[in-house]
């Protein structure tokens, strides 16, 4: 290979479609938007989610219940994943579960009842489940809740 023999590749390079140009062309007349209609216009957009006048989807679907814009996500961690992570006497913080890649960062934390827990640990988290707490507690280990 050299540079006088360098070529684009194989069809990445085409001429531009004029239209308008005749009836010899292919695309004169109505230059190849059809008869008539507001998409034949110049200056035509559609709304988003536009079919055409057919009832778009976002209309057709069924519309139920409600959603609390203020609801609180938390990030889950289960008592199996602290009991496989950390060792008997740490003081399990949120900060830490982030840096193991548990939760995410935005997330206030939750701690749940799934696993056992033989461990004593002190685990801080936002939110406890009742099981949750009772497990770490019969472990030797304290639930303590931030804020």
């Amino acid at each position: 290979m050299s540079l006088n023999n360098l070529k684009p590749a194989r069809g990445s390079k085409f001429k531009k479609k004029r239209v308008g140009r005749g009836p010899g062309s292919g695309n004169g007349k109505t230059a190849g938007r059809g008869n008539k209609g507001a998409q034949s216009r110049s200056g035509y957009s559609y709304k988003r989610g536009f079919e055409g006048g057919q009832m778009p989807l976002h209309r057709r679907v069924p519309k139920r219940g409600f959603t609390n814009i203020f609801r609180t996500e938390y990030g889950v961690v289960n008592l199996d994943q602290l009991e496989e992570r950390f060792d008997a006497g740490t003081t399990v913080t949120p900060e830490m579960l982030r840096a193991a890649g548990l939760v995410d960062n935005r997330q206030p934390v939750k701690v749940l009842a799934r696993g056992e827990m033989t461990k004593a640990l002190t685990v801080q988290a936002h939110k406890f489940s009742g099981k949750a707490a009772e497990k770490i507690a019969a472990a030797g280990g304290r639930a303590d809740a931030i804020g």
